[in-house]
């Protein structure tokens, strides 16, 4: 039978589940994004870990489901998020829902449980779907270092990834936001115009249909760091001025994207021409795509944001690289 890999995340806003196979095909991938109250801009790390609870069971009868309609396979691996980074200390309560729930899984079937971090899940998920349908091209990346941007609410991170035989991705960040991150900017400014959070898609669809010309604040990049907060002043300004959600989202995106390219071409300056791969909720923003494409991979919008896939086949390589597979 065919081995399949079992990937838990439990971000602060989305119970993730997902089914992959040995080379990296996705037969599930189950997301449950969790509640947030009308206006307000995120939640509480004691309320992300009670939704996860009450989402995981939900999640766990679609892997049943999709197990069933795999006959073919067996469940060989669990992979779970069980930090936000590879780091030391780096630790967030909601991991904990998803970790308990897969050891539990993992110790009921007798088969390996491998922990990874949330970052390195999304830089996964992000090149198994850039480079969907071409295994060879992932395994370069895998074998060779590479650039990755790990952009989100909750990180604005530029990352040197290198081939590791223990965590099948050294990580070292070597760049990012000194003060707020991209994804916040986003949400921030989404909530002072009336979108619900998260409003990255409704702003992005918004910055994507405005036609009109906006102002271009100056950016702020030191070599691979940068400082984003002061969008968040420009916009509500805008805002006030305009009332226009199109011209204020546009002016927005259009900022972070021109922050991450100057951040790119400094990256590829210090380190040598690497690819580069961009990973995270914000980069599943068609309007950024459009500027930042001829840099770097894209993974589908799908495999940007939070999900569990991209920890789903790290435990596929694990599985491979430490022999299970040839017991």
């Amino acid at each position: 039978m065919k081995p399949l890999f079992l990937g838990v995340d439990t971000s602060n806003y989305t119970t993730s589940a997902a089914l992959v196979g040995e080379d990296g095909e996705v037969l599930l991938n189950c997301k449950l994004p969790l509640p947030v109250k009308e206006g307000e801009r995120g939640l509480r790390q004691s309320d992300a870990v009670f939704h996860h609870v009450k989402n995981l069971p939900t999640a766990a009868r679609e892997v049943r489901e999709a197990l069933k309609n795999a006959p073919e396979h067996r469940l060989a691996a669990v992979g779970c998020s069980a930090t936000p980074r590879d780091a030391e200390g780096s630790y967030m309560p909601c991991f904990l829902a998803g970790l308990s729930n897969a050891e539990m899984t993992a110790a009921a079937a007798g088969i390996p449980l491998y922990r990874f971090s949330h970052q390195a899940g999304h830089v996964m998920a992000a090149l198994v779907s850039a480079t969907s349908g071409a295994a060879d091209e992932r395994e370069k990346y895998l074998k060779e270092p590479f650039l990755a941007f790990h952009v989100s609410g909750g990180t604005t991170d530029l990352l040197l990834c290198e081939p590791d035989d223990e965590k099948i991705l050294k990580i070292t960040e070597i760049g990012g936001s000194r003060d707020i991150n991209a994804g916040q900017a986003i949400d921030r400014t989404g909530v002072l115009m009336g979108l619900s959070f998260p409003a990255g898609a409704a702003m992005d669809k918004a910055a994507c249909a405005y036609e009109g010309r906006t102002a271009i604040p100056r950016i702020s990049v030191d070599g691979t760091r940068a400082n984003l907060s002061g969008i968040e002043n420009k916009a509500q300004q805008l805002w006030e001025k305009t009332g226009d959600v199109g011209e204020v989202s546009a002016m927005t995106f259009g900022f972070l994207a021109r922050t991450l390219e100057e951040m790119t071409k400094n990256a590829l300056k210090q380190h040598g021409n690497l690819p580069v791969l961009y990973a995270g909720g914000v980069m599943s923003s068609v309007f950024i795509r459009r500027m930042l494409s001829r840099y770097g991979l894209f993974a589908d919008a799908a495999f940007s944001s939070d999900n569990a896939a991209g920890t789903a086949a790290l435990a596929a390589y694990k599985w491979k690289r430490s022999g299970e597979g040839n017991i």
